[in-house]
């Protein structure tokens, strides 16, 4: 695992994450930050809420986008907007402005995902990814044709192997053009998924979070670094 950027931790992640992302978009003339749902990023979000004043980054001049969503209405509780919008825009006190969220809920994902693209025109200041079992980032499944997606920005998803099975993603493309990409996973049951992401031969079409393995890292509470 040599040259990465990875940082190991016995507890939770988030703190450590949200500093990371709040000095990146101090950093940033007009920061562009994209984030996707879970329990992971929720704790992230937490963490920024709780940063000091002077480590926060200026809210009023964010814009924030969402690295997937799921087929599902604003308001389901499924929906990683409604999360987000809960965790992150309220109390944040984003304004409506500020926002540029997938629309999940268009009968036709291929035209959602068609109309979001202008959004991902320029790269991200920061990306915010979590890591699932499985090794998937953002609605990047393994054995998905998306992995390797360099055209489109964003992309329908109609087939997801976890319920529900219509979402909207990022594509690769938009992981390799982000300035900052911020990986969090947490718990034994992402060993293996982390292992095989950091690991130094690998493919990402069985791994797609190998997509952001030059990225910063963030793994905690897996018992001891593996070697």
């Amino acid at each position: 695992m040599s040259g990465l950027d990875v940082r190991w931790t016995e507890g939770s992640v988030a703190p450590l994450a949200a500093r990371a992302i709040a000095r990146a978009l101090r950093a940033a003339d007009a920061p562009r930050l994209a984030v996707p749902g879970g329990r992971s990023a929720a704790a992230v979000f937490d963490a920024l809420m709780e940063l000091a004043p002077d480590e926060r980054p200026d809210w009023t001049r964010l814009e924030l986008l969402f690295a997937d969503e799921r087929a599902v209405p604003p308001e389901d509780p499924e929906s990683n907007y409604r999360l987000v919008r809960e965790r992150l825009i309220e109390p944040a006190r984003l304004s409506k402005a500020q926002v540029r969220r997938l629309r999940g809920e268009d009968p036709d994902l291929e035209h959602a995902a068609l109309a979001a693209e202008a959004d991902f025109d320029a790269p991200l200041d920061v990306l915010l990814l979590g890591v699932g079992e499985d090794g998937h980032v953002a609605s990047l499944f393994p054995g998905s044709p998306l992995v390797s997606e360099r055209t489109r920005r964003v992309a329908a998803v109609l087939d997801s192997p976890k319920p529900p099975p219509g979402r909207l993603t990022i594509t690769p493309r938009v992981i390799e053009e982000a300035r900052t990409v911020v990986v969090v996973a947490e718990g034994e049951s992402k060993r293996s998924a982390v292992q095989r992401a950091l690991a130094d031969l690998g493919s990402p079409e069985q791994t797609p979070a190998r997509l952001a393995r030059q990225g910063l890292w963030f793994v905690g509470s897996m018992g001891p670094r593996p070697e």
